[in-house]
């Protein structure tokens, strides 16, 4: 019976740590791509110049980044947390590479 509960645990466990290492490491390249993509796409709508949107899209890392965080915590599973990001950078990669000033 010991040995049973021992592996409940470290399966929570290692849960727990995929969720950790989603919500840091993932949230924070995550948070980076949209803040690059941010940043190139919004002179492009001619809503500010490039030095606003930089700011504009550093300012509104902070909310995605505590967003990311609350997603992956928040889903049903580990995997399902980890799709959701590497989802959502793989439409972000997308949006960057067809903007016409990235690099």
């Amino acid at each position: 019976m010991k040995k049973a509960t021992q592996r409940g645990s470290n399966r929570y466990r290692w849960t727990v740590a995929s969720r950790v290492l989603a919500a840091s490491a993932g949230g924070y390249a995550l948070t980076s791509l949209m803040t690059a993509v941010l940043s190139l796409g919004l002179p492009l709508l001619a809503l500010s110049t490039r030095a606003e949107a930089v700011l504009t899209a550093t300012l509104w890392s902070f909310v995605l980044y505590t967003g990311i965080i609350i997603f992956v915590f928040s889903t049903r599973s580990h995997a399902r947390a980890w799709s959701g990001l590497i989802m959502t950078a793989a439409a972000l990669g997308l949006v960057w590479l067809a903007l016409p000033n990235a690099s």
